[in-house]
């Protein structure tokens, strides 16, 4: 997310990750953080939602954009129904298919994203660039 930062020049940026080291650097912006999680951890992928779902309605931000896996997913998810606008970007390591994530994010998401134009005209992705 840090390659996309020229991009929010001028804005509030927060950061939501599960690394809690994450703030020593983010220079523009403020960090939040959230348990790592996945399918295979259901108590503490309830509490990543839980955790999630009080940073997004405590900021009420206008705009998501994730290139998480779970987390980033239940970002994106909480935030549409807000009303955010929101994109998750595909990792740029999913050369193949789209991530879990991203293949649940084109039913919530405003925008999916894929750095791979295969991935992305097999999947109803877009490709709009790689960032890496």
């Amino acid at each position: 997310m840090q390659h996309l930062a020229p991009a929010f020049e001028g804005t509030e940026v927060h950061y939501a990750t599960t690394d809690s080291t994450a703030a020593d650097r983010v220079r523009d912006g403020h960090v939040h953080t959230y348990p790592d999680a996945n399918k295979d951890t259901p108590l503490r992928l309830a509490l990543c939602a839980l955790r999630l779902a009080w940073i997004v309605l405590r900021l009420r931000p206008d705009v998501v954009i994730s290139t998480g896996a779970a987390g980033g997913f239940l970002a994106i998810r909480l935030a549409g129904l807000i009303g955010a606008r929101t994109m998750f970007i595909d990792s740029i390591a999913n050369a193949r298919s789209l991530s879990i994530s991203a293949r649940l994010s084109l039913d919530v998401a405003d925008r999916v994203l894929s750095q791979w134009p295969a991935v992305a005209d097999l999947s109803g992705a877009e490709y709009r660039g790689a960032i890496i």
